[in-house]
């Protein structure tokens, strides 16, 4: 069966891992995305261990279902074939500032008139209308600029950190491909295109104020930003006879059943701490503690069979390595070992989504560096003699 966006063409100027995470997305629910590469390659082909140069790790996790097409947009050939392509293409993606796209004379006015239909969307740090507009980005800063740091060094040992993930960049990839998508939709009731810009800082404040504006939220303040539960220091994995266990004990229910599954029913509607959820935010440290007492006390998995038996969520604690070997996870057939026409076997993690009619799919290994950059120039009509011009003036290359 065929993907969801089948047909369409986007055209993935981006780079590093935000960018090319939405794109991947975007090429999984069958789209056809064409990575547009300089001569040197996207920077992270050298990102983590590889059998080749050029196809790092941390590559082949974001470029799977793509294309490349090696291009040097200086160029005025290389510039003149991208115009070509953005002619006929229905999305073009970028994640270099938009003062960046407009001295290489690819803003969004001069593509418009090639192509009404285009949909020009921009991957970038900042909202363009405030005075951080020309501000570079990554996702170590876009953490710091939102405070999660701040946040980590409040329930740590007082050190600001950043989370060790690429959160940012991955979250606004997720928003990207989710924008793009609702463009096109537009786009095919209305015929026409737009520009489309999702800043890296405004996505991810919602992710940090949704629960910790807290009584900020009113404009007479009710109380202080934080929301306590998250704040609190003890709220870690408990720590079992032999190892630690994620659970959370949240609702009246689970709080019933969490006291009759230790022995003492009674203590629900004796301790006026687990009255309610109000109650129980305000001693949360308190509460959190005394679990964490009473869970030294017996094996993670014997505390797994009495929360499943009480259905009072939990799970057992994953390292990096331990997750690779999760039950649910190998019998969903989660990580798929595929065979890569030049790296051999590598281990993917298939799209976590499941469709009745279109389904998300790898259908392409993540590519060489101008591994198809003959067959999209012979696409758009160039002939073998331009190719080869275009070949021997380091325009464009092939594997």
């Amino acid at each position: 069966m065929s993907g969801a966006l089948e047909g369409v063409r986007v055209l993935d100027l981006t780079t590093v891992l935000m960018g090319p995470f939405a794109t991947q997305l975007l090429g999984d629910m069958g789209a056809d995305v064409i990575k547009v590469e300089p001569p040197t390659g996207d920077t992270t082909r050298s990102l983590g261990p590889a059998r080749h140069p050029g196809m790092g790790a941390g590559f082949l996790h974001v470029n799977r279902n793509k294309r490349s097409l090696v291009l040097n947009l200086k160029d005025p050939a290389g510039h003149a074939a991208l115009l070509r392509l953005a002619a006929r293409a229905d999305v073009l993606i970028y994640n270099v500032r938009p003062q960046a796209m407009t001295r290489l004379d690819l803003g969004y006015e001069r593509l418009r008139a090639l192509n009404p239909r285009l949909i020009y969307a921009g991957v970038f740090g900042y909202g363009q209308d405030g005075p951080y507009a020309a501000k570079p980005a990554y996702d170590d800063l876009i953490q710091g600029a939102i405070g999660l740091p701040s946040l980590v060094a409040r329930v740590g040992d007082g050190t600001p950190r950043y989370v060790p993930i690429a959160m940012v960049d991955r979250t606004v990839g997720v928003s990207a491909a989710m924008a793009v998508s609702a463009a096109l939709y537009r786009r095919e009731k209305t015929g026409v295109g737009q520009a489309v810009d999702i800043p890296m800082f405004e996505t991810m404040v919602p992710f940090m104020l949704g629960e910790h504006m807290a009584g900020q939220t009113f404009a007479q303040p009710l109380g202080d930003a934080g929301y306590a539960r998250m704040l609190a220091r003890e709220r870690t994995p408990y720590v079992t006879r032999d190892g630690y266990l994620c659970a959370l004990i949240y609702n009246d229910g689970q709080w019933r059943s969490f006291c009759r599954m230790i022995g003492d029913p009674e203590m629900f509607d004796r301790d006026p701490r687990l009255a309610n959820l109000n109650t129980r935010t305000a001693h949360v440290r308190e509460l959190y503690a005394m679990v964490a007492e009473i869970l030294l006390t017996r094996t993670t998995a014997e505390w797994m069979r009495l929360f499943e038996t009480a259905d009072i969520p939990a799970i057992p604690l994953h390292t990096l390595d331990s997750l690779m070997e999760d039950p649910h996870l190998v019998a969903t057939d989660y990580f798929q070992t595929r065979e890569h026409p030049t790296e051999g076997p590598i281990r993917e993690m298939r799209p976590a989504s499941r469709w009745t009619e279109s389904p998300a799919e790898i259908r392409r290994p993540a590519p060489r560096l101008g591994e198809h950059s003959r067959e999209i120039l012979d696409e758009l009509g160039y002939t073998e003699r331009e190719i080869r011009q275009l070949l021997d003036t380091g325009v464009t290359q092939v594997p």
